[in-house]
């Protein structure tokens, strides 16, 4: 296939996968469900799961190995920008103050599932074997199914938290500043597990730690200073700060990926380093990004998609698949409900605080990849992750339907050193 026609297919292909994941997501909406699970959803269809299965292996038709390597690229920019917009947009005075609940929760809905993940592995070493023979076992592998079944996706719950009309209530205060928590806890696991396969070949994991902490100590204590200076100056051009936050978030992606990290970390790192303006994120800066991302995040989808097989399991893999879903679910669902009562929730709100944090997508399916391509997984086990994460995530919705329909709300809170005079929620 020579340049001109792989060009052709490519853009083709951008084209069908902007069509297909615009109306699965609308089709989402109106079932209750975020956009972003209709998107999924259009990944997996366009892959072997659905489409390749039928006569003719259409996808190997429309997504043929020579623009597969191009698909990837725009979907590892598209990463890229959702994680700097996830890392800009997390508040650090929302968590330093984020109040006991949201520390409780966060503890107990983060270590809890780690640790019965990392349980699960030890102790049933030949139900993950019997899947992933070649990765089964290791201590990376390990540290990594701790984070897959633990991490919870701060962007999927703060979109359900609006469409629910939950924004502002104890609830949905809660349950985004403890995601908050989790996310970065479990993003810095996963550099550590990554640093430890030994993804930078020729280089030893210590250096390797050692020049990723001098990156992050000179993006924090260097460039975010000189940065704020620069913008804040009276002759910056406010046009002139999307560009630097491009820059930013390319530049330090690829500074991560040549230190034998992830990309999306460099992503994440830009975005909790940018400065903003008097503390909150920049709109003018947020928003572009934010719509940049958007408009390229379906071809991440699709190439997901196409290392998702669904045809590939087996009865081990179901067997699996079922273990990981109760280990995900009951290990995020119980503590937090348990910490969120402890901390004079009532009933009602602990029960919606439970059902957001066990919500998982995008946040989810990146992890995984991150897994896939730094080979601590195999396909097979991809795939159950994956299958967990959609199970985990569709069920939001329901299960805060449910909650609403069988708990009748009391007071928003207890009287605590959480709550004001009058029973508001306050962040301490």
């Amino acid at each position: 296939m020579n340049t001109e026609t792989v060009v052709t297919v490519v853009i083709g292909d951008v084209a069908l996968i902007v069509v297909v994941s615009w109306l699965l997501g609308a089709a989402a909406r109106r079932c209750g469900q975020p956009a972003v699970i209709g998107q999924i959803v259009a990944g997996i269809a366009l892959g072997p799961t659905l489409l390749g299965r039928l006569p003719g292996n259409p996808t190997a038709h429309l997504f043929p190995k020579e623009v597969l390597p191009f698909l990837s690229v725009l979907s590892q920019v598209a990463i890229v920008l959702f994680m700097f917009v996830a890392g800009y947009e997390i508040d650090a005075r929302q968590l330093r103050r984020g109040g006991r609940a949201a520390a409780v929760v966060a503890l107990a809905a983060l270590l809890t599932p780690a640790g019965l993940g990392a349980g699960a592995v030890q102790l049933l070493p030949g139900a993950f074997s019997s899947v992933d023979p070649r990765h089964a076992g290791g201590q990376s592998f390990l540290m990594f199914m701790m984070v897959a079944v633990a991490i919870t996706a701060l962007p999927v719950l703060v979109a359900i938290i609006r469409e629910r009309g939950l924004a502002g209530t104890p609830a949905g205060t809660v349950s985004t500043t403890a995601a908050g928590f989790m996310d970065v806890a479990a993003w810095l696991v996963l550099a550590a597990a990554l640093v430890g396969t030994g993804h930078a070949p020729g280089r030893h994991w210590a250096l390797t730690l050692l020049l990723v902490t001098a990156f992050v100590a000179a993006m924090f204590l260097v460039l975010r200073p000189v940065l704020g200076w620069w913008l804040h100056r009276s002759r910056a051009l406010m046009a002139n700060q999307v560009t630097i936050a491009l820059a930013l978030a390319l530049g330090s992606a690829w500074v991560t990926s040549s230190l034998g990290l992830h990309p999306v970390f460099g992503g994440l790192l830009a975005g909790l380093a940018m400065p903003r303006r008097d503390g909150v994120p920049d709109a003018d800066v947020l928003r572009p990004m934010e719509q940049s991302a958007g408009l390229l995040l379906p071809l991440f989808f699709v190439t997901t998609g196409l290392s998702f097989n669904i045809g590939s399991l087996n009865g081990d893999s179901v067997l699996l698949l079922a273990l990981i879903v109760a280990v995900a679910t009951a290990g995020k669902i119980v503590p937090a409900y348990a910490a969120a009562r402890l901390s004079r929730l009532d009933r009602h709100q602990s029960a919606l605080v439970a059902a957001l944090v066990n919500t998982r997508g995008l946040t989810e399916l990146i992890v995984l990849n991150v897994g896939l391509e730094a080979g601590i997984i195999g396909r097979e086990m991809f795939t159950v992750l994956v299958l967990m994460a959609l199970i985990t995530t569709f069920t939001t919705g329901p299960l805060l339907s449910l909650i609403a329909r069988r708990t009748t709300p009391g007071p928003a809170v207890k009287p605590t050193a959480l709550t004001g005079s009058q029973g508001k929620l306050t962040i301490e």
